[in-house]
């Protein structure tokens, strides 16, 4: 890779995009404290100071004089990889040494560190963290280098275009001068920030496109990694709730005599979502709250067991519903066709189950509200807060850790858990810190989830096999009703995350109609890995399988004749089967099945070999492509893949969520199956090569594997399993 300043400007692509203003390049100081309680131990009560020293250009970088430098993330790193991508973007138009960049968590201010995708607000979700810093984490670093280039080149009274730059160091080769940029930082620090910046074309990058290994590995690998449930604060106390065991119930009185007996049990107390019982330490406050008696009125309560609300729902899939996609006559069509093929789908209620349940720690004094934890809706959880506690936004102040997986549930638009956190730490004296711990049976039966749905569809075929019309009829509980998020994201009635994937149906038919009914109900749902795709692919892709099976035709060619006009589809597609050996023959028992599908802009098809014996499904292998846009780094994509489809290979074949007159029937990971490790097939990744702006990887695996396992179970069986999780004859 050439090094030499003039030749890199001369491959280099200006951009005169107003960095400080156009760009979201937001110029100021970094904070001078930061949350990291490793740095005062034990009795750490407070944060500790940055280097003020520091070259900082703008809000997402910092270089010091030790020659560290300090990526500030603005998205939340829950194991997804966002730390590792971000810093690569900064590092690679810096032209750092990789070893010399750490990455740390930004505070939650919005004017600087918004997502741009969001509007006003900071947070990490929908596979977005890449794809919205792409442009901005590069200017950011190319700022940076910009001003140490023009600080040397003054220091050394040499021309700017003379001076490389490479791994970290700045060098003038005619006069043999060389400085890190540790040295050059208080020189660069005092350059004005350019309004113009140099962007690398792709065939320069050093480090995005290459395996580099992961910022956040080594803290997770020797434990040193700080998630929430690491914090810990002077006199501090921690905190569990007893919640109601229907949703909709309330306190109607509660006997805290036994609790308060408990040694280590400091307060006993109602708040709006159940009792709150504050101890010395976890289990002290735990064996509190198993001691309480507590009367719930459950009047308003919710009742309905999950087999009640199916069969609401297909009582609702039988009408009209709200119209999401009309093209065409369907209706007219679908009276001339030479063959109808009608089938219904569902999905169950899902945990998100992250590893690290919900937790919290907050500290509240005359300044305002100090929050610790794995902020994943910045904004909007800042926003809460200051509205309970009657603050202005910027008084409460939030530290972004680790966190231990989320899965969407740390996204909460009612802030739920962090609201819980700040209801007990107002009734402590000034200053004293809380922490909240939510058990894994506390998110399981009061949690969020991913709704319910119900899909109805029905098909016609010409007289030649041909596809020629599709209606389907979506039925399940809006994640968008009454969230800030309606005005924008429900429109005439749709919420566009529960068509999101049967709506931008991809597959070339004359006549298409797609409709939703968005029931009510008290049951709390939430976004969940790949969000609407997470039923829609799975009814989509099947019931596609089921037409080519009708037809008589391969599932790939038949697919491939319906996605002439959409490449990308068909790129993943191809590739996937290619790599699976699609037409090489398997034994008894065993079959291949397929599924192509699109979210957050990023295309996936997956092909799996499954094995069915005595009724129990044996995933043996996937082959996975993915079209993503420029591979940042090949590693954490492939990491994605996998993670990605194993989430949902364990929504696949065992989780669901149950309920029963009301009462969620799953408590812990005994009964919430998940994916084991002996059910983890053997993975194969193959990314596809792309120069187009980069999309999302987080999500996009989740939903293709339903639909590719149950079509291979058909091929291996000829049953057509239609409800997850699959369970064969």
């Amino acid at each position: 890779m050439k090094s030499d300043w003039i030749t890199n400007l001369s491959r280099r692509r200006f951009l005169a995009a107003g960095v400080a203003t156009a760009a979201g390049l937001t110029l100021g100081i970094m904070p001078v404290t930061r949350a990291d309680t490793r740095r005062s131990g034990p009795g750490f009560a407070g944060a500790a100071p940055a280097d003020q020293a520091a070259f900082q250009p703008n809000a997402f970088l910092r270089i010091g004089s030790d020659n560290q430098i300090t990526v500030i993330s603005k998205h939340l790193e829950m194991g997804q990889g966002t730390y590792t991508g971000l810093a690569t973007l900064v590092a690679e138009e810096l032209d750092a040494a990789w070893e010399q960049v750490r990455v740390e968590g930004a505070p939650a201010d919005a004017k600087r560190y918004r997502n741009l995708y969001w509007g006003e607000a900071q947070g990490t979700g929908g596979s977005t963290a890449i794809a919205n810093s792409w442009m901005q984490m590069r200017k950011a670093g190319a700022a940076a280098r910009h001003m140490l280039v023009e600080a040397a080149a003054k220091q050394w009274q040499v021309k700017a275009d003379e001076i490389g730059v490479e791994a970290g160091r700045l060098t003038h080769a005619p006069s043999g001068r060389s400085a890190s940029f540790g040295e050059m930082a208080d020189a660069a620090a005092q350059q004005p920030v350019p309004q113009e910046v140099l962007l690398k074309e792709p065939d320069e990058f050093r480090l995005i496109g290459k395996r580099l290994p992961r910022k956040d590995s080594p803290e997770k690998t020797d434990g040193s990694a700080l998630f929430t449930i690491d914090v810990q604060l002077l006199e501090m106390y921690t905190a569990v709730v007893a919640h109601p065991p229907r949703f909709g119930a309330k306190v109607r009185s509660f006997d805290d005599k036994a609790a308060r007996a408990i040694k280590g049990v400091k307060q006993v107390l109602q708040i709006p979502s159940g009792i709150a019982v504050v101890g010395d330490d976890f289990w002290s406050a735990k064996q509190g709250r198993d001691a309480l008696q507590v009367e719930w009125d459950e009047s308003e309560a919710f009742k309905q067991s999950s087999s009640e609300i199916l069969d609401s729902y297909r009582e609702l899939a039988d009408q009209p519903g709200t119209v999401a996609r009309n093209e065409g006559d369907s209706e007219t069509a679908m009276a001339k066709a030479a063959k109808v093929i009608e089938a219904e789908y569902s999905v169950p209620f899902l945990a998100h189950a992250p590893m690290e349940p919900m937790d919290c720690v907050v500290r509240i004094d005359a300044s305002g509200c100090e929050i610790w934890n794995g902020e994943q809706m910045n904004t909007g959880d800042q926003m809460a807060v200051a509205g309970l506690l009657g603050l202005q936004p910027e008084q409460v102040r939030i530290h972004m850790l680790y966190a231990g997986g989320s899965f969407g549930r740390r996204a909460n638009p009612k802030a739920d858990y962090v609201l819980e956190a700040v209801h007990i730490a107002k009734t402590m004296p000034p200053g004293t810190p809380v922490k909240l711990i939510w058990t894994r049976e506390d998110d399981m039966r009061a949690g969020y989830y991913r709704p319910l749905y119900l899909h109805k569809l029905k098909a016609g075929l010409d007289a030649e096999n041909r596809p020629m019309v599709w209606q389907q009829r979506i039925v399940g509980q809006s994640i968008l009703a009454g969230t800030p998020f309606e005005s924008v994201m429900v429109k005439d009635g749709i919420d566009q995350t529960s068509v999101e994937g049967a709506a931008n149906l991809p597959y070339a038919l004359k006549h298409i109609h797609i409709d939703l009914h968005s029931p009510q109900l008290q049951v709390p749902v939430l976004w969940w890995r790949s969000v609407g795709s997470t039923h829609t692919a799975f009814a989509v892709e099947c019931f596609l399988d089921e037409l080519a099976a009708e037809a008589g035709k391969d599932p790939v060619a038949f697919r491939r004749a319906l996605l002439a006009e959409h490449p990308r589809h068909l790129g993943v597609l191809n590739l996937a089967v290619e790599k699976a050996g699609w037409d090489e023959p398997l034994g008894r028992n065993r079959g291949r099945g397929v599924a192509v599908h699109e979210s957050f802009n990023s295309y996936v098809a997956q092909v799996a070999e499954v094995t069915v014996r005595r009724g129990v499904i044996y995933v043996d292998r996937v082959v996975i492509a993915v079209d993503c846009g420029v591979p940042v780094n090949p590693d954490v994509i492939e990491a994605q893949m996998q993670g990605g489809m194993g989430f949902g290979l364990a929504a696949t074949l065992a989780s669901e969520l149950t309920l029963r007159e009301g009462r969620v029937e799953q408590s812990n990971f005994h009964d919430y199956l998940t994916l084991r490790i002996d059910q983890m097939p053997e993975v194969e990744v193959y990314i596809v090569p792309s120069t187009e702006a980069p999309t999302g990887v987080g999500e996009p695996a989740t939903p293709v594997i339903a639909p590719a396992v149950a079509n291979a179970v058909f091929a291996a069986t000829g049953q057509r399993l239609r409800q997850l999780p699959l369970r064969p004859a």
